[in-house]
């Protein structure tokens, strides 16, 4: 799910190396558009400090990250013809792409879109129950059984913006003001 394609995948291979060094992680990478301009986006964040469910990247992150991949990308060459590089934050209403995005985001509303048919339909909305094995838990309005839904048929999974995830966002954003400020105060 962090790539779509096989190009996506390719690039994925070639960048996860990069961000990782750079201390980064790939969350997402999409490359999108047609022959003549074409879009490299690549969603990353810091790894999240133990017991936090997402890392940071601020806009100083994204433009260091953005230069290491660039200098990659320009020696590697891996994308025929012109496109755009765009590096940023996955956002408060994130892709989740990773076993462990599924487990951080418990009990928050998430849509789910499937590369095959379960129970009649490729699309669920509803809310994490987290991940059991390789199995991701969802209940669903309506219904009294929480449906298993194996990760490997996931091809897009986003959490949905709500007042409950925008609360988050705030607290974690609060936090994280908290913690900077009390690094600034002289002892």
């Amino acid at each position: 799910m962090r790539g779509k394609t096989a190009e996506d995948l390719r690039l994925v291979e070639l960048l996860d190396p990069v961000a990782e060094a750079a201390g980064y992680e790939i969350v997402r990478l999409r490359l999108m558009g047609g022959a003549e301009r074409r879009r490299l986006q690549i969603m990353a964040e810091r790894p999240p400090p133990p017991g936090q469910a997402e890392g940071e990247m601020t806009v100083e992150d994204c433009s260091h990250l953005s230069r290491k991949i660039s200098e990659v990308l320009d020696a590697a060459d891996p994308i025929a013809g012109e496109y755009v590089l765009e590096v940023s934050s996955p956002g408060i209403d994130r892709p989740l792409t990773r076993p462990r995005d599924f487990e951080a985001f418990e009990g928050f509303e998430v849509r789910l879109e499937l590369d095959r048919l379960a129970e009649g339909r490729k699309r669920f909305r509803g809310v994490l129950a987290g991940l059991e094995g390789d199995q991701v838990a969802i209940d669903l309005e309506g219904e009294a059984e929480t449906a298993m839904v194996p990760f490997a048929w996931i091809v897009e999974a986003k959490l949905v913006l709500n007042d409950d995830l925008m609360k988050r966002g705030a607290e974690s954003r609060a936090a994280r003001i908290a913690a900077e400020q009390h690094e600034q105060t002289p002892d």
